[in-house]
């Protein structure tokens, strides 16, 4: 099993989605994942050297054949800038090589985190009398945002264990980054 692989199934893993298809092709090996109540999702998990445009037009078409709404590209090597640009325009998420190979939120420090679905962000943002930009921000590009599958604009609940507080909950906004 290779790097990119064991990123993607933990990738999957982290997110809740569930294998239904594992297909390989060339330099590509591909799952197609399922979730309760969100859809289908393509992982593409890439052994080439450089990730470029071509990679990104070919995961869209399999996308539009296959009727699946989130594309993700795992890979261990570069992208190029254009590449970059045109899976942000066509809304495929790019992992970046760093991603871990294991399960970041076994690790005793790590506190749990979650994206609050929309109708928890109004009422939070209701209750605290506060708009987004005034919570704490932490970037699109954090891993565990990247982990949870948090987007701009959303909110996360992260919720630790204290031994003096109890059950302590914060909240943070993503931002582009």
């Amino acid at each position: 099993m290779s790097l990119e692989e064991r990123k993607a199934l933990n990738l999957l893993k982290l997110r809740g989605y569930k294998v239904i298809e594992r297909t390989e092709q060339g330099k590509v090996i591909s799952f197609l994942a399922g979730k309760r109540g969100r859809g289908k999702a393509l992982i593409w998990c890439i052994l080439d050297r450089i990730i470029g445009v071509a990679y990104i037009d070919r995961l869209r078409k399999a996308m539009k054949s296959s009727g699946v709404e989130d594309g993700i590209i795992v890979a261990c090597n570069p992208y190029t800038f254009a590449a970059k640009r045109k899976a942000r325009r066509y809304k495929i998420e790019l992992i970046p090589r760093n991603f871990p190979t294991f399960d970041i939120f076994k690790h005793k420090l790590v506190p749990k985190h979650e994206v609050l679905p929309p109708k928890e962000k109004e009422i939070l943002l209701k209750n605290y009398r506060v708009k987004c930009y005034q919570l704490p921000m932490i970037k699109s590009s954090d891993i565990v945002a990247v982990a949870i599958g948090a987007k701009p604009g959303d909110i996360i609940k992260v919720t630790r264990e204290s031994p003096t507080a109890g059950k302590h909950i914060s909240y943070r906004y993503v931002v582009p980054g």
